[in-house]
């Protein structure tokens, strides 16, 4: 009996060891993530679920618990570039968000009738054929998307215009256009502080992102010391109201890479 107890005992310590260890490892290196909103289109779908790289830019007062970061400021990184698709938790509301690093401290950034502009150039757009998906409840949310070509019938095609964008440091990403003169198509000129970068979404008309201020809940400039870390692979991917519902698992965007 005792020699039966002490191999129960040793598979518990054995058992407790390897949740100790996972979740030190889930709080220092990586941090599981939903997509549950559609403002990262096409690059990112809603139901996708990735891992956020903590170790990307180093450690931050958010990145980790204090007790085992006890500094000011990020250490151990490096810096974001732009392109980077980085997750960050938002500088008023502590919720955490995804979007692109668009603008680096020191830039300006500006919309012009849509097309951004960095430090006075616009940004190189080239046409691809466009975005389709079902005009239908997505993820747990149930969020309707937003079509170009409105109004879209429950179960209709719902499509949106998409681009190829080139950044001046040859990183190339697809983003979406669903409607011409909104808000975010025009804005004055940023000018990103240091310590600070500028982010916005892929879907440029359905993403709340540093071209609208905190003061109307818009993110604005991101600090440094909120970036979580940088997402670089979806991992498993379902376009379904529940993660078990196995048919609406979308095999193709398993372990997909970033762009």
């Amino acid at each position: 009996m005792a020699k039966s107890e002490g191999g129960i005992m040793e598979t518990v310590k054995t058992v407790v060891f390897a949740l100790v260890i996972a979740g030190i490892f889930r709080t220092l290196f990586f941090q599981p993530f939903w997509i549950p909103s559609g403002s990262m289109k096409d690059t990112l779908l809603i139901g996708d679920f990735l891992f956020v790289n903590k170790m990307a830019y180093g450690y931050s007062r958010y990145s980790c618990p204090l007790s085992m970061c006890p500094f000011e400021g990020r250490i151990f990184g490096s810096d974001p570039e732009r392109g980077d698709v980085v997750v960050f938790r938002h500088p008023t509301n502590g919720t955490d968000f995804i979007k692109r690093v668009i603008g680096l401290p020191g830039d300006r950034v500006q919309v012009i009738d849509g097309v951004l502009h960095l430090n006075g150039d616009p940004v190189r757009l080239t046409p691809q054929p466009a975005f389709e998906e079902v005009a239908e409840p997505q993820g747990p949310q149930g969020h309707v998307p937003r079509c170009s070509n409105a109004p879209v019938g429950e179960g209709g095609v719902c499509s949106k215009e998409r681009f190829t964008e080139v950044l001046p440091n040859g990183e190339e990403h697809s983003i979406l256009n669903i409607d011409d003169g909104t808000r975010g198509d025009n804005t004055p000129e940023f000018v990103v502080p240091e310590g600070h970068f500028f982010v916005m979404g892929d879907n440029r008309d359905n993403s709340i992102d540093s071209r609208f201020p905190q003061s109307i809940g818009g993110v604005g400039f991101v600090p440094a010391e909120n970036l979580l870390g940088r997402a670089d692979r979806v991992i498993f991917s379902s376009a379904g109201q529940r993660m078990v519902y196995f048919w609406t698992w979308r095999s193709d965007r398993f372990f997909r890479a970033i762009e």
